[in-house]
C-alpha cells in the first residue's frame, strides 16, 4: 500500500481528532460524529479538508468549550505542528 504524505496526513488528523474526543467520552465522540453528518454530510477525515466543519460543529456542541477541545487535538498533533498543512488546519478549527 503507497500512501502519499497528504493521505497520512488526513489518516493522522482524523486519528487525533478521533483519539481527542473518545477520551471526554464516547457519548460526545458520537454527538460530534452524527452533528457532522446530520450538517456536513461528512466524517471525521472529511475535516482535514474542511475544517471549518469541525469548527462550526465544536462550537455547536460545545459553545466557546470547544477551544478546550481545540487545545486538546492541537496536543495530541504536537510532533506533527511543524508541517505546515496540519498547523494550518489547527489555526483553521481554533477561529
Amino acid at each position: 500500500m503507497n500512501l502519499d504524505k497528504e493521505q497520512l496526513r488526513k489518516a493522522l488528523v482524523s486519528l487525533s481528532i478521533e483519539r481527542t474526543l473518545l477520551k471526554m467520552g464516547e457519548p460526545v465522540y458520537e454527538k460530534v460524529i452524527k452533528q457532522l453528518s446530520r450538517e456536513y454530510h461528512c466524517y471525521l477525515p472529511d475535516c482535514y479538508e474542511h475544517p471549518e466543519y469541525l469548527n462550526n460543529v465544536l462550537k455547536t456542541v460545545f459553545g466557546n468549550s470547544y477551544i478546550s477541545i481545540v487545545e486538546a487535538i492541537k496536543k495530541e498533533l504536537d510532533g506533527q505542528l511543524m508541517e505546515q498543512p496540519i498547523e494550518i488546519f489547527i489555526r483553521a478549527i481554533s477561529e
